[in-house]
């Protein structure tokens, strides 16, 4: 069977799946989802799963992810997880409003109503649709466009819930918010979660995501989180990635700024099968200021791919990227950084980079820092650096007395700290620096007070 059978062949399957479950898809949703859906599903038609001739995914395949016959979670489960048993393993220090997400879907605190200010908002992106339509179709779909990318077509097509974040204009929240995504079920699952986050002018926010997995089936999670930052407005974004290697997980994360706005996006992966994230930032004020960083630590055959494309859109803006990797074993990595600039985007500053430390002779890392520039009054840089640990370092640490296995970790914590370092949130540094540590040491980076001891 020749690829390009087998590639239509395959997107058949989900087009047939669509097809199958459309009523149920459309039933209970509002107006503004279905509308979406309609027009998402046909660009999925045109476009089918992406195979590596897709430019945007040439070091990713798919199709082996999107093989397995899985049970689709279209509705509502009733399944109740009592997380501060589940979950004290995660940040006992840090004091959140939390919420959970289970199998894609929105499920209240159990714990009773969260103490928000007056005219905060977080529910399920289910509910406000039924609330509030009207404020919905103000954002959804705005800058997550089904046309250029499959995997938003097919998440647009499918979406049903997830959750909602509203920050009004000049509300400050005094404690993050923690958004816990717990994957769970008895089948190979397929998971579809849209999520929308708006911070309106003058508004500041921090909201922490964390992934995990509870038993040892197969998941395919296509996710996605559209995100507005208003005027002067201040929001930072934490993702914390850590599910086992039958985990499939399609992130796509779509940012705009508006002027004078500030952003921080901080990404750690510790496990993951294969992890796909897309992060697009779109400056569309004068004076925004973005900086993204992340770090994966990666085994076995692991594969994370984080593709970036940051648009400076108006003048005066900066953006700021450093991505590290750590990859043993036989993992692969890949990271493509785009940073586009407009034509009326003079005095721009942005800057690039990417480091990967590659432990063994059979990790591979592929990098393609990338750069667009349309102005002519810019400072702009971009780099990437791939090698093993420095032998003269590691030479002297040891003429120091210090072993080599303490002296590699040694290099590789600080080779991390630069990135860690960067999380503004005091426990939740700590925390992420510890796992880190763990990770590094050839330990599973999940907490030894956790219910569920699942395997790397």
């Amino acid at each position: 069977m020749s690829v390009l059978v087998e590639k239509a062949n395959l997107s058949l399957k989900y087009i047939a799946h669509y097809n199958e479950v459309k009523e149920l898809l459309f039933e209970g949703s509002s107006d503004v989802i279905n509308a979406a859906r309609k027009k998402a599903f046909q660009d999925f038609v045109l476009q089918g799963i992406p195979s590596r001739k897709n430019e945007n995914y040439k070091y990713t395949n798919l199709h082996p992810r999107f093989l397995p016959d899985y049970k689709f979670v279209h509705q509502r489960e009733n399944n109740v997880v009592d997380t501060d048993t589940v979950f004290r393993c995660d940040v006992p220090q840090l004091d959140t409003d939390r919420q959970l997400i289970f199998n894609g879907w929105f499920h209240k605190n159990d714990n009773g109503p969260l103490a928000l200010p007056k005219g905060v908002i977080l529910c399920s992106l289910e509910e406000i649709a039924r609330k509030n339509p009207v404020l919905l179709q103000r954002y959804y779909t705005q800058i997550a466009k089904t046309d250029a990318d499959p995997m938003v077509a097919l998440n647009t097509a499918f979406a049903k819930d997830g959750y909602f974040v509203y920050i009004p204009k000049n509300i400050i929240l005094k404690k993050p918010i923690q958004i816990i995504n717990f994957l769970q079920a008895n089948n190979s699952t397929f998971v579809t979660q849209r999520n929308l986050i708006v911070i309106e002018a003058g508004a500041g926010a921090q909201l922490i995501m964390c992934d995990h997995t509870l038993n040892q089936n197969q998941y395919l999670n296509n996710s996605l989180t559209e995100i507005y930052v208003g005027e002067n407005a201040n929001f930072d974004y934490y993702t914390l990635q850590n599910q086992h290697n039958k985990t499939t997980g399609i992130n796509s994360v779509f940012i705009q700024q508006e002027r004078d706005s500030a952003l921080t996006a901080h990404t750690t992966t510790l496990h993951g099968g294969l992890i796909r994230n897309n992060l697009n930032i779109v400056m569309n004020g004068e004076n925004a200021e973005a900086n993204i960083f992340g770090m994966a630590f990666i085994d076995k055959k692991q594969h994370i791919d984080n593709s970036t494309l940051i648009v400076h859109a108006k003048p005066h803006c900066r953006s700021n990227q450093v991505y590290k990797y750590v990859l043993g074993d036989e993992s692969t990595g890949a990271f493509s950084g785009q940073i586009h600039v407009a034509r009326d985007a003079q005095k721009t500053n942005a800057f690039q980079r990417n480091n990967n430390l590659l432990l063994t002779d059979q990790a591979t890392m592929q990098t393609k820092p990338q750069l667009i520039i349309n102005a002519d009054d810019v400072k702009c840089s971009h780099g990437a650096t791939v090698g093993q640990i420095d032998e003269e370092a590691l030479f002297y640490l040891r003429s120091r007395g210090i072993d080599e296995d303490k002296a590699r970790l040694m290099m590789m914590n600080a080779f991390a700290h630069e990135v860690v370092q960067e999380i503004k949130v005091e426990a939740l540094r700590n925390r992420i620096d510890g796992l880190v540590e763990k990770r590094l040491n050839g330990e599973v980076a999940r907490c030894h007070e956790c219910n569920y001891n699942c395997e790397s």
